[in-house]
Parts: C-alpha cells; structure tokens; sequence
C-alpha cells in the first residue's frame, strides 16, 4: 500500500476494523492483538510479532471503536486513569472469544493490547504441562504454591489448569481474585468457585484475600502478589489451613522467594523468612521457547522446586544462594532446574540447539 494510500486510510471517517482484526488474531491462533496509536496493528503469533495490517492506527477512531466495544463505566476509568485491565466476551465471526484487555496511553495516543484466551482450559498434553506434577500440586491441603515467569509465560494457564482438576475432583470451595478474570471454570456437581475481579468485584488483591477467608474457602487463587499486604495475607492464609496459589514476575525459584521477601519492611523479613520456610509448598518457574515444530509451536521450559528440609532451612537462614543446588540434587523428589528442563526438551528434539543456549544458564553443559 503507498503512503497516501495510508494516508487516506488514517484520516477517513471509516470505523476502525477492529473486530475484524480480534476476528483474524482468535482464528490464526495468535496470543495477542496490539493496536496502538499511529502504528500498524501486530499479532504476536507463536512468540513472534507480526504485521496484521496496513493501516496505521488513528488516536480517535481506536478511542471511539474502545469506547463501542467496552463498557461504559470501565472506559470511564480508563479516560481518568489513563490505564485499565478488564476482559471480554465477545462474538467475534462464528465464535464467543474470550479477550483479556489492557488499556494504555503511549505518547497521548491509546494502546491496547488483547490477550485471546482460549473457549476451554487447555489439556496437559496441549499445553506441555506434566500431569503428575499437577496432580502433585492438587495433593497439597494447605500452604503457598507460587508460579513464575515473565509475562507471556503461561502462568494463568497452567494455573487454571491446576485449579480446574481441583474443582472436577470434587470437594473443594475455590476462590479467585483475578485482575481481570480470564479463564472461567466449569460447573462441578460437588465443587464451587466463585471469581471475583479486582476493579468491579473488589478493590485489590489484599481485601479478595480479607473477605475471601470468610467464605469457607478450601482453595484460594490470588491472580499476582504485587505488594506488602497481598504478600501477607496469602503467607498467612496459607499457614492458617488454607492451600494458596498466586504468581509472581521473576525469572526463577531463588527469585520469587527474593522477590517475595523483599516486599516487607526489612525490620520484619526475618520473621517472614521463618513463616514462608514452613507454609512454602512449591515454586514452578515457566518460560516459553520456540520450538522444532512446522508451525513454530512453543514449548514450556520449568524449574520445579519443592520444599524440603534443607530448602526450609535455606530460606529460614536467608541462604538463598544455595537453593539452585538443593534444587540441582532433589532430582529424586521431583525437583527439576532450568538446565536440566532444556536438556530434555532438546535430546528430544523439540527445541534447537541455539534455543537452548539462548536460556540455559552461563556455561551449562546441555550435551
């Protein structure tokens, strides 16, 4: 397309096609769809960005096709806060898709970028995720699981798995507090989840956890542990007969206790130390890397860490620095290392050598 062609395009009256372009984001099988002021819209398929239109995208159509397509009270608090997290169900073409949304202001201009969240929770073997591990991490009756990994890692759907075969066994009382919900669980005769979202069901993180103790709950699903109260609420529901998962941005185990840690007062990170050396139950850390596949599929990568007696009295200690060897030599109680997850994936010839070196530790041996 030339540039006054573009230019035309940019300053017609025509609506923004924006369902076209979810329509065409949800079929190709793309995990995102941005649209951004004054670029061209991307998908971002198989990891990968791509060009899904020529148009570049105008301040004021993308702002009036936003305001069609979202709620009038959410768009409000979009145009005071200048951003908004908050999800979708939408007819797009033959198909109700679900989107999880955020929107942004870059230079003036909005942005927003769709995350195309699949009709069903995925399957184990779709998804890569061991289903003895998840059966492992639905055994457990109280204490804190933490998944992590960048954005984009797969967390929410790995959870939600985990989550859904608690609820289709039976017996539980599942909570979540999401922001916003994505994955919606299924009915289940003798089980019940109720998901709440931050923003129009409750104010944060914090107070879903407050209230959501009073509600006779068996598990607790915190979307992310983003500060001191949310951190402290999910360490004390979690020592208090509660089974507790939630996400954290870091890159590895030793990261997310770190992390985690770190959001308390130094004056008071000791006793949390001691508390998390005993209600901790699992860190699964995700990473999602290209594969061999024709279609570029990607392939999960994770570290396992399960806490044992000397992982307790690492953290308890603040010796952190020791966790990557407990984890190196708890191969016998499920415990598996970055390295090592790599390592399989590419004598099984699933991901290529130049994949594994780009996120294999400094100097591993992969052969």
């Amino acid at each position: 397309m030339t540039n006054t062609a573009e230019s035309d395009l940019r300053n017609s009256d025509s609506p923004l096609p924006l369902l076209d372009w979810l329509n065409r984001a949800a079929v190709d099988g793309a995990s995102d769809l941005h649209v951004v002021a004054g670029s061209r819209p991307l998908v971002r398929l198989n990891g990968e960005l791509r060009v899904l239109d020529s148009v570049v995208v105008d301040d004021l159509r993308l702002r009036t096709a936003l305001a069609s397509l979202i709620d009038a009270d959410r768009y409000a608090q979009f145009v005071e806060h200048r951003n908004l997290d908050t999800s979708l169900q939408l007819e797009v073409g033959d198909i109700s898709q679900r989107f999880r949304i955020n929107l942004f202001v870059s230079n003036c201009g909005a942005g927003v970028c769709f995350r195309v969240i699949p009709d069903q929770i995925p399957d184990f073997a779709w998804a890569g995720f061991p289903r003895d591990l998840a059966e492992r991490l639905a055994e457990f009756r109280d204490g804190l699981v933490l998944f992590t990994g960048v954005t984009g890692a797969g967390k929410t759907t790995s959870l939600a798995m985990v989550i859904e075969l608690m609820n289709q066994r039976g017996g539980k009382r599942i909570i979540t507090v999401e922001e916003p919900v994505e994955y919606l669980f299924s009915r289940s005769e003798n089980s019940l989840v109720t998901q709440r979202e931050v923003g129009p069901d409750v104010d944060s993180f914090a107070d879903g956890l407050k209230f959501g103790l009073r509600q006779d709950p068996d598990v607790i699903l915190v979307g992310e542990i983003r500060d001191y109260q949310t951190a402290q609420m999910a360490i004390s529901a979690a020592e208090t007969g509660h089974l507790v998962f939630s996400t954290l941005h870091t890159r590895d185990a030793k990261g997310a206790i770190t992390r985690l840690i770190d959001l308390f007062p130094q004056s008071v990170q000791g006793n949390v130390r001691s508390q998390l050396s005993m209600s901790l139950r699992a860190i699964i850390s995700q990473h999602l890397v290209t594969g061999n596949h024709a279609n570029r599929k990607r392939e999960l990568v994770l570290e396992v860490m399960f806490n044992n007696t000397r992982m307790a009295a690492a953290i308890r200690m603040g010796k952190l620095a020791t966790i990557d060897n407990t984890i190196l030599t708890g191969r016998s109680e499920g415990m598996i290392n970055l390295d090592e997850s790599l390592r399989r994936l590419l004598h099984e010839q699933r991901i290529s050598q130049e994949t594994a070196r780009r996120y294999c530790s400094p100097g591993a041996e992969l052969d």
